[in-house]
């Protein structure tokens, strides 16, 4: 099914706009995830990425990424649905999927204003290429806080619990 969604960009249609913004004297804050299936945590995440600037951009992992890092089970949902769904939000202004296994292209190619991660991450636990791709561009490091005891694993083995799986 080909779901319309005009904030899914490409990484050069985002490019583009990223120009826009910044002509407008418009803040961009970038994040990034995984997002299979939306849950409080991030919802609230995005949001309080989204009060960080004017305009938030979500890179979300292609579904081969998501494979690589949470098993051949994962993603639930696919890429198109996933960014489909973040789409829908009124706190989510681009998506872009990205492919590889970090996001530093991406980082300096959007030079976000600011770059937000949920708190269960530290400036230590950031990968050191996207972290030095953030301090080239510039980039404002936030950690936004993190909600304990909503993740989609979690999400996943209650269902499973409840026998809906």
């Amino acid at each position: 099914m080909n779901l319309p969604n005009p904030k899914l960009l490409s990484l050069s249609e985002a490019a583009a706009r990223r120009q826009e913004w910044r002509a407008t004297g418009r803040k961009v804050v970038l994040t990034n995830g995984v997002f299979d299936l939306l849950h409080t945590g991030h919802l609230h995440s995005l949001q309080s990425a989204r009060a960080q600037g004017d305009v938030l951009v979500v890179a979300i992992n292609s579904d081969a990424s998501v494979r690589a890092i949470k098993g051949p089970t994962r993603p639930v949902q696919g890429e198109r649905e996933r960014a489909f769904a973040l789409g829908a939000l009124w706190c989510v202004d681009a998506v872009v999927v990205f492919g590889e296994p970090r996001l530093t292209a991406e980082i300096r190619t959007l030079r976000p204003d600011v770059y937000c991660k949920a708190g269960d991450y530290t400036i230590a636990t950031l990968n050191p290429e996207e972290r030095a791709a953030l301090e080239d561009v510039g980039a404002k490091i936030v950690f936004v806080p993190f909600l304990p005891g909503f993740s989609t694993t979690g999400l996943i083995a209650k269902i499973k619990a409840a026998g809906q799986i």
